[in-house]
């Protein structure tokens, strides 16, 4: 063949190719016809081996890094296929001269992405990060989604370890920032709680590296110290906050909030559970605003808003009312939870579900315990699901392998006329259990 002297192509090339194709893909269960094909690798896999299936499945390119596979013209061969689609990414976000806002935080990120992103599109053409695509991948591929129709870009970005914001960061260029909160989670990846804090953090430093603007709850002590000397616009429920609000007594399980503009005073009726979702309703009225979004379209869009894929679902299944909040969990969110559980006003009784929360490291074990603790000293009547909570003291409160153990015992004993929250991460697999309730 004539390709014997491979090259290397340029970022230029790469783009232009990219702009030919109908978009950019990495799963070869999920190809795009006409698609950019990037043969990423993992631990356990090199999809250098799979480019040509995906050429036959219909991509236009391969975008490889090992020259043997490259045989045409339709294979583009780079250094490293995972620099190459981070540099196209932000390449391809360099042809917008939009806002960027970056979104991060321990908890309520994707809930804030969410709110954020149905604020603003109710006004102009938006992108946002579709799922929880938040990582060293995820976030190229939602960068390489931008069209010129779209006015403005809401990227979310998650960590696992010191430098992952950064390099979010340095990626998508980001205008704009906002950091929910900065709990403790994922203490494996980043050793301690000090180390959480400088991780989300490395968002503040790029934005005033870039003489940007962040958005910053002036509830949050820790907050408002690191972004001191940064443009900023606050949010929170005293009148020293640009936009003060707060959560409002509401009669059923949705939050209610109220908040105020130029003396005016407007009130949400959300779709979401729990008084710990006020400061993401102001986070995007906050935003909102600030992007001239008028108030009335404001709280069209957060009275409308419904989240979806288990993130706080409210669900009457005729025998109990269940909260479904089985998307992720921390420290942080499960004791807000739980708190947020107690002061719910319902006329059924209580029963809190709680699964086990993974990637906390040496610290596990302690962990759980001020959890159970804390549902105990709430008097919250309370079930354990998971193995983590076997090694502790769970305060008799009853106690489950694992989902599939809690599936077939409370098949054999059913729950009925409760409310019920079910919390836990991922890895506990709690929706297995709905079916029962």
């Amino acid at each position: 063949g004539g390709f014997l002297l491979m090259h290397m192509i340029t970022i230029e090339t790469l783009h232009a190719a990219f702009l030919r194709s109908t978009g950019a893909c990495t799963d070869t269960r999920q190809l795009l016809t006409g698609g950019l094909f990037f043969a990423l690798k993992g631990p356990n896999f090199n999809a250098n081996a799979l480019a040509s299936k995906a050429l036959e499945g219909g991509c236009a390119f391969a975008v490889v890094d090992d020259p043997a596979v490259a045989t045409d013209d339709r294979f583009l061969l780079v250094p490293d296929v995972l620099r190459a689609l981070q540099d196209l990414g932000r390449h391809h976000r360099r042809s917008f001269k939009i806002p960027i806002i970056a979104i991060t935080g321990t908890n309520g990120k994707t809930t804030t992405k969410e709110l954020v992103h149905a604020v603003l599109r109710a006004d102009r053409p938006a992108l946002a990060t579709s799922g929880n695509l938040n990582n060293h991948i995820g976030v190229p591929l939602t960068l390489l989604r931008l069209t010129s129709e779209h006015r403005i870009a809401i990227i979310e970005m998650g960590a696992n370890k010191p430098g992952d914001i950064a390099e979010l960061c340095a990626i998508a260029e980001s205008t704009h920032g906002l950091i929910t909160n900065i709990g403790r989670a994922h203490l494996e990846g980043f050793g301690s709680y000090a180390g959480v804090i400088r991780t989300k953090t490395e968002l503040y430093e790029h934005i005033r590296a870039n003489k940007g603007t962040l958005f910053v709850n002036a509830d949050d002590p820790l907050l408002m110290e690191k972004s001191a000397d940064i443009a900023r616009v606050t949010y929170g429920s005293t009148d020293k906050s640009d936009l003060h609000g707060a959560a409002i007594a509401s009669s059923g399980p949705f939050l209610e909030c109220r908040f105020h503009v130029q003396r005016t005073a407007w009130s949400v009726k959300t779709r979401l559970i729990g008084a710990y979702n006020a400061p993401n309703v102001l986070a995007a009225a906050c935003i909102g605003l600030h992007f001239d979004v008028a108030p009335e379209r404001i709280t069209q869009a957060l009275n409308a808003y419904e989240p979806s894929n288990n993130r706080s679902q409210f669900m009457d299944t005729g025998r109990n009312h269940v909260i479904m909040d089985a998307y992720n969990a921390n420290p942080s969110s499960m004791k807000a939870a739980l708190e947020n559980f107690a002061a719910m006003s319902c006329e059924l009784p209580k029963l809190a579900l709680l699964g086990g929360m993974k990637e906390l490291g040496v610290h596990g074990a302690q962990e759980h315990q001020l959890l159970v603790d804390k549902a105990h000293e709430l008097g919250i009547e309370t079930m354990l699901v998971g193995p983590e909570f076997s090694a502790i003291d769970a305060k008799g409160f009853k106690v489950f392998d694992d989902a599939d153990v809690a599936l077939s015992q409370l098949r054999e004993t059913p729950i009925s006329g409760h409310t019920v929250l079910l919390k836990g991460s991922r890895g506990s697999k709690l929706e297995l259990i709905v079916p029962v309730l």
